[in-house]
């Protein structure tokens, strides 16, 4: 359902469940003036989150040509859509994460089926094992943009917010740029929709949030280079982000430029304080990757590049849940047969 046109009471009327997956994030916004604040929510997807998108079109389309054993290096979230596509469609899967990769992403992938390796090093690492070992096993390889088709699934999200917003695109997109195939997906999918007709030749300015501790995308970007270096002894708690060289980043890089956009590091400490604080004011748990585009929009709008008349999309690629114990609690105990036991809390 697309969203209803901008007229009286428009602000309203863009509806917080809108396809269930576009939500205005009224208390953050309004914290800097912002009205038309929203965060594109990925977390209901299957396997919890954006890489479903890209995972469902690779497999299937990968089935219909007739392949019957896939690999792919993933941070997490990846392995574990791949996993679970490729139960459904009778398919060998091999997936090779970093050994500290979400708990729940391991689980995951191993429960549906997939072979699942744990590699000590980074998602690079384990990206040269299946290319090394790739033709002797005669696996297919689904590694970001090693084939067309994850990208084509990717560029739903580009469809998604064009209809959402009644074929008006927003004012700025922030993107968490890991592999950076969303974003690439998405700027396909505006040239497409141009091509048809149906939006003009305004596009979002695509800004790209990464971690401090791995910003290879914000580094090129300030130094005005067209590619990438790999980011040395990267570290971040938001797995999805720990990418020290990604693939495609000519890619991103051009779209960031052709855009108008930008780049922007945020710490993990800020990332942690966006998951609890999303959660208290808009009632959504978020993931750290999602936390990031949150704090990218705070410095943004602190700064005055974002404006407040502006209509901005962050997107919240995953549901915090898969990233849960980043977010440890205390609780209370209490003795049901103690009348007092609320007295000392």
């Amino acid at each position: 359902m697309a969203l209803p046109r901008a007229d009286a009471g428009a602000r309203r009327s863009e509806s917080r469940f809108a396809r269930g997956r576009h939500d205005p994030a009224a208390a953050r916004g309004r914290a800097y003036g912002f009205e038309r604040l929203f965060i594109k929510e990925e977390g209901l997807n299957p396997t919890g989150t954006f890489k479903a998108r890209g995972m469902s079109a690779a497999v299937s389309r990968a089935r219909e040509l007739g392949l019957r054993s896939f690999a792919a290096p993933s941070a997490g979230n990846a392995a574990a859509a791949l996993a679970a596509y490729g139960a459904k469609a009778g398919i060998e899967t091999w997936v090779f994460m970093p050994a500290d990769a979400p708990e729940i992403n391991k689980i995951e992938s191993a429960v549906c089926g997939a072979r699942v390796f744990l590699v000590e090093g980074l998602i690079s690492d384990a990206a040269k094992i299946v290319q090394q070992a790739g033709p002797k096993h005669g696996w297919f390889d689904l590694s970001t943009l090693k084939e067309p088709y994850r990208v084509e699934g990717k560029k739903t999200m580009g469809f998604e917010l064009a209809e959402q917003f009644d074929w008006q695109l927003p004012d700025a997109i922030i993107y968490p740029t890991g592999g950076g195939t969303g974003m690439i997906g998405m700027w396909k999918a505006f040239d497409e929709l141009e091509q048809l007709g149906w939006i003009g030749k305004e596009r979002p300015k695509m800004i790209s949030v990464q971690a401090a501790g791995c910003a290879p995308i914000v580094q090129a970007l300030q130094e005005g280079k067209a590619e990438s270096e790999s980011w040395k002894e990267a570290r971040t708690v938001a797995a999805g982000l720990r990418v020290p060289h990604p693939f495609a980043d000519y890619l991103i890089l051009r779209a960031i430029r052709e855009s108008g956009g930008t780049a922007i590091a945020v710490s993990d400490d800020e990332i942690l304080d966006c998951i609890r604080e999303v959660a208290r004011l808009e009632g959504l748990f978020v993931c750290p990757e999602g936390a990031a585009a949150v704090a990218a929009f705070k410095h943004l709008a602190a700064r005055g590049y974002l404006r407040p008349e502006q209509r901005v999309v962050l997107f919240n690629t995953g549901s915090g849940i898969k990233y849960a114990e980043l977010v440890k609690s205390q609780f209370y105990r209490l003795n049901p047969s103690d009348p007092n036991a609320l007295d000392a809390v």
